[in-house]
């Protein structure tokens, strides 16, 4: 990937998390993601709340919990809301064919499952973060009690697996749910939905990076407009 602007990503992600709060309607219960370009999102739903818009929330990780509570967004749990209007959430790589790997922020199994309980999901990303074929690392959470054997079965896959460690702490990342994050390379994802597959299959794996229920995406541009593409 090509040196950036940090500036300019910085726009591009507003733009783009901005317009997709836009779809954001009276009395929605709405899915909130994680990361920089879901934060603009989650700020802009919050002055939209602040201007009368009555909605209610459901966060996928503490981050976008202390957000959306700073942005005074009512929030609701799945347990409340099971079925949710939309979820918006942002993306580590994005593909041709409505395809995504998320989980560069450890919050992909809260995601998956915010994501496949929306009626609509919507992802806010980038213009870097879009390819014409999957080839970014692939985030698995697994149960520490399990990591050895997720470590053969992804090299069993063909992928080669690292566990991902903390940058301010020793030892693994661990996520919200209190589980290692591995991170595997596969290369080039010929068949995402096949992949998505055979690693949910895999014996200790709560959840993996691979998304396939994509409605919309969001790209922000660096001329600050944004490219509005659907599946439906």
């Amino acid at each position: 990937m090509k040196d950036r602007n940090p500036a300019a990503a910085s726009i591009e992600k507003q733009k783009a998390g901005e317009a997709a709060a836009g779809l954001v309607k009276e009395g929605m219960v709405i899915g909130l993601g994680t990361g920089s370009t879901t934060a603009y999102t989650i700020a802009q739903v919050g002055r939209r709340v602040d201007e009368g818009l009555d909605i209610l929330a459901v966060v996928t990780s503490y981050q976008s919990e202390m957000l959306a509570i700073d942005a005074g967004i009512p929030l609701t749990s799945l347990a409340e809301h099971p079925t949710l209007d939309i979820a918006i959430d942002g993306a580590d790589q994005v593909d041709a064919d409505f395809n995504v790997i998320k989980g560069g922020g450890a919050a992909h199994t809260r995601e998956k499952v915010v994501a496949k309980s929306a009626k609509r999901f919507v992802i806010v990303a980038d213009d870097s973060k879009t390819s014409d074929r999957l080839d970014h690392f692939v985030p698995i959470e697994v149960l520490p009690y399990a990591s050895n054997l997720v470590i053969r079965q992804m090299k069993e896959l063909g992928g080669e697996p690292q566990m991902r460690l903390g940058v301010r702490k020793d030892g693994p990342v661990i996520s919200d749910n209190g589980n290692f994050i591995l991170d595997v390379k596969f290369g080039v994802i010929k068949d995402p939905a096949k992949l998505s597959l055979e690693l949910s299959a895999c014996t200790g794996v709560v959840e993996h990076g691979i998304f396939t229920n994509v409605h919309d995406i969001y790209i922000g541009k660096k001329d600050g407009s944004v490219t509005i593409t659907s599946s439906i």
